[in-house]
């Protein structure tokens, strides 16, 4: 695009700590506070210059820039100024990321669910989860550090539960040489097709005999003692990247929000930080005029920021948890990295929104697993972390957390076919005994056999037989004539 088509505001952005209140630079990668170990959010200091335009015209931008094709503000940099204001154009990275379709569930599932509703998918994106957001923003930032450096060569590292790698790979093995991936997996707790996708980019990939918290321990030991550029959401840039969550909704409600509720699942809770700080964001500029409602939704299984919202407000003590296995893979994290960052976000939220505006629920596995069947037969492509979100919506309904016309997005954090293997368990009824799920028969499914083994439909009679036994399974009525 022309240097004089893209947006001409810069600023500096500035590490600061959601524990201590501790400033650092922003030209380095940053990942843990020097004073106190906590971790950060990136803040623009000159914000306040934002302010001299009005809400009105910041929304009549944003969506001119929707209509239009302007390669290098596609995706979630078509809210350059709210996201990452010291990128220069040649820095930019758009895989195809953000702008994933708001479905609105059908009749027929909000009658059984009880509440108006609509699904984010966030399996459209090109890895086919939510994390490109995020990696588009991180990716973008190590690309003006090569840049500028003249740095011939960067690792770059993450944990994951399956997502984080498999967007962190693509993106490196899109950027170049520059980048080599590597990521470490708990082994055995990453689904078939997840592992398959950092493979696929040539990343390399270390399997760790434990769960996602101790992958982490182990990255974070690395990105403290040696130069490499960690891709977690303890990357205060990836934060940034999920914003455009939050803005893309308040876009698609042509940036009213009054009436809504954001249900959203947390895992390592980096993208629930940056859909509340998205939110305030927008509240700030007056871009909307009223902040949605946000749910966190956790699995009965790894659950330690519904138990420390569980608490009374002012005897509150976080402790984290030690997870059991989980279909909602995303959310099995016993100690969540990003918990300070919720803290002090929802904090400041329910400062301008009123106690009810965060809360937190719980939902056991048997109802995640209902969930993400029961919104895959009514037509929508939901991954389990999107069941969770499903789970969240009924347990809510349940406890009268939502009024009865109040309309429900819930976020579809990955492609359903990332997790057949749990519906092909559901389907079977073979759900080990640590998940403590048993299929509805209502809601089974399984392929029926109408032919012996081995034979084909290649005469007459096979083809009658075949006909004959659909035509009986289904109850089919001959046609007259």
């Amino acid at each position: 695009m022309n240097q004089d088509q893209f947006p001409t505001y810069r600023s500096e952005l500035e590490y600061v700590c959601q524990n201590c209140g501790a400033r650092f630079p922003g030209d380095e990668l940053h990942y843990s506070c020097n004073e106190c170990n906590g971790v950060f959010l990136l803040e623009d200091t000159g914000f306040q210059r934002l302010r001299r335009q009005k809400g009105s015209q910041w929304r009549e931008l944003f969506d001119s820039r929707k209509r239009s094709n302007l390669p290098g503000l596609q995706g979630i940099f078509r809210f350059y100024e709210l996201i990452a204001p010291v990128l220069e154009p040649e820095d930019l990275l758009w895989l195809g990321e953000a702008q994933t379709p708001l479905i609105r569930a059908g009749q027929d599932l909000q009658k059984l669910v009880g509440q108006p509703l609509a699904f984010k998918n966030e399996g459209q994106n090109p890895s086919g989860s939510f994390k490109d957001r995020g990696m588009a923003c991180a990716f973008s930032r190590l690309r003006s550090l090569i840049r500028t450096n003249h740095w011939d060569q960067i690792l770059t590292i993450c944990a994951s539960t399956g997502d984080t790698s498999a967007s962190a790979a693509m993106y490196a093995a899109y950027t170049g040489p520059q980048t080599l991936s590597v990521v470490l997996l708990p082994k055995g707790k990453v689904t078939p097709q997840q592992l398959a996708q950092p493979l696929g980019s040539g990343a390399r990939v270390f399997e760790l005999p434990g769960v996602f918290d101790d992958c982490m321990r182990v990255v974070e030991f690395l990105a403290e003692n040696y130069r490499v550029a960690l891709l977690n959401s303890k990357n205060s840039w990836r934060i940034l990247g999920q914003e455009s969550y939050a803005f893309e909704i308040a876009q698609e409600f042509d940036w009213d929000l009054g009436g809504k509720t954001i249900l959203v699942p947390i895992g390592n809770a980096g993208n629930i930080s940056a859909i509340l700080s998205g939110f305030l964001k927008l509240k700030s500029l007056e871009i909307i005029t009223e902040l949605p409602r946000v749910i966190g939704v956790q699995t009965a299984h790894a659950d330690p920021v519904y138990h420390y919202y569980d608490q009374e407000p002012g005897n509150r003590t976080y402790a984290p948890v030690q997870v059991k296995a989980s279909v909602a893979q995303a959310a099995m994290i016993g100690n969540p990295v990003s918990f300070p960052r919720v803290k002090s976000l929802a904090k400041e939220y329910e400062k301008q929104a009123g106690t009810s505006s965060f809360q937190v629920v719980q939902a056991d596995e048997q109802l995640i697993m209902d969930s993400t069947v029961l919104a895959n037969r009514h037509g929508h492509i939901v991954c389990t972390q999107g069941g969770e979100c499903l789970a969240g919506l009924i347990r809510a309904r349940e406890l009268g957390l939502l009024d009865p016309d109040e309309l429900a997005v819930l976020a579809a954090t990955a492609h359903s076919l990332k997790f057949q293997n749990f519906q092909n368990m559901y389907f079977e009824d073979n759900f080990p005994e640590e998940y403590r799920i048993k299929a509805r028969q209502e809601l089974v499914n399984r392929p029926q056999l109408i032919a012996g083994d081995g034979q084909s439909a290649a005469n007459q009679e096979l083809i009658s037989r075949a006909a004959e036994a659909i035509v009986t399974s289904l109850g089919l009525t001959r046609t007259g004539g």
